[in-house]
């Protein structure tokens, strides 16, 4: 009972931490609370430092050199003050996975888990990290050099950040939980296969736009004070969408894998 006391007040000083710092909308907060909330109840506080090692490695790296991200951040819909959506389509997954575990508590859930945050963490590293890259990245759906910050773009320093993002929730979850080092290796190949799924969505699928006042590739359906023209890509298919379903992509397939083996 007080350990769950303890959790119950350390996420909910931590959700409005993320206010008070500029980090989550007032929604953003909530969800935090909310998955934070059910992590820790699922996983302990190894569960949580795990799921805060993630939130606050990301929000750390979209601070970092800001002003030169300002071109970038342009392009998206949302900025580095994360909102509910894009707190659930990193974290729904940790989400779900913990209320299964309290559920049905098996090993197969914390893999699920894990594996969700290291994609999660892969992609986001890939992204803020890779956006500062010399070099303008290639697009994996047409092989040449592309705008810095389109969705489906790679870049040398993006895959090496999310190759450091993916290791990193892998070898904290071996510090953290009693799991093998093929089980981290396991984590830390899903996890990575997450961006390169994300990466893929991004390029076939997630919806970008064109702004009719200036020109400009963008994702966004306002830009310029005016209302954008969808050019390729589906409606539906957010960046929140793609980085959801991407995740969920790793986990499943990590997952069916690890029952298989």
């Amino acid at each position: 009972m007080l350990e769950y006391t303890f959790i119950f007040i350390f996420v909910l000083i931590t959700a409005m931490a993320g206010v008070y710092l500029n980090l989550l909308s007032f929604s953003g907060s909530l969800a935090s609370f909310v998955i934070g909330l059910a992590v820790g109840y699922g996983f302990g506080v190894q569960g949580l430092l795990v799921l805060g090692f993630f939130f606050a490695s990301s929000s750390l790296w979209s601070k970092y050199k800001s002003t030169q991200k300002l071109k970038v951040a342009d392009k998206h819909e949302k900025g580095s003050r994360r909102d509910w959506r894009q707190v659930a389509a990193n974290g729904g997954l940790a989400c779900f996975a913990s209320f299964f575990y309290l559920a049905y508590p098996s090993e197969i859930w914390l893999m699920g888990f894990l594996i969700s945050l290291a994609s999660a963490n892969s992609d986001t590293w890939a992204s803020e990290i890779g956006s500062l890259s010399k070099k303008p990245p290639i697009s994996i759906r047409t092989f040449k050099p592309i705008e810095t910050g389109t969705s489906g773009a790679i870049s040398t320093l993006g895959t090496f950040a999310a190759f450091l993002g993916s290791s990193a929730i892998a070898l904290l979850s071996l510090f953290l939980f009693k799991i093998t080092f093929f089980d981290a290796f396991f984590i830390f190949i899903f996890g990575f296969a997450g961006n390169a799924i994300d990466s893929v969505l991004g390029a076939f699928l997630q919806a970008k736009y064109k702004c009719n006042v200036c020109g400009a590739a963008v994702e966004k359906l306002i830009h310029c004070g005016q209302k954008t023209n969808l050019a390729k890509g589906k409606h539906f298919a957010d960046n929140d969408f793609v980085n959801f379903f991407s995740g969920l992509a790793s986990a499943a397939l990590g997952m069916l894998l690890y029952i298989l083996l």
